[in-house]
């Protein structure tokens, strides 16, 4: 099954799931996200206001993360390491 014949309603329901379970794993930093796999909450809360024009970034990223984005990183982010950054890096240039 290719993911575009996907119904909206199941991968709605899968998209709600990620992001709640995105919320509940606060420890799981965006940095380390991005190194594993090239993306973290702030790329899904782009790809929410591309998908919707009338949705701002802020606004879209208060979805994702429950609560305004300066409150989320104020309670839940910590400093990144260099070697964070460098993992981030290297994944991201895969995404080209």
């Amino acid at each position: 099954m290719d993911i575009d014949s996907l119904d909206d309603r199941t991968a709605a329901a899968a998209f709600r799931r990620l992001v709640k379970h995105l919320r509940h794993r606060s420890d799981a930093q965006n940095v380390d996200l991005m190194g594993l796999a090239g993306f973290c909450r702030n790329c899904l809360s782009d790809w929410v206001s591309e998908a919707d024009p009338g949705i701002d970034r802020e606004t879209a990223r208060e979805v994702v993360y429950g609560m305004p984005y300066a409150e989320w990183k104020k309670k839940h982010q910590a400093e990144a390491t260099p070697e964070q950054i460098e993992r981030m890096n290297a994944s991201v240039a895969k995404n080209a």
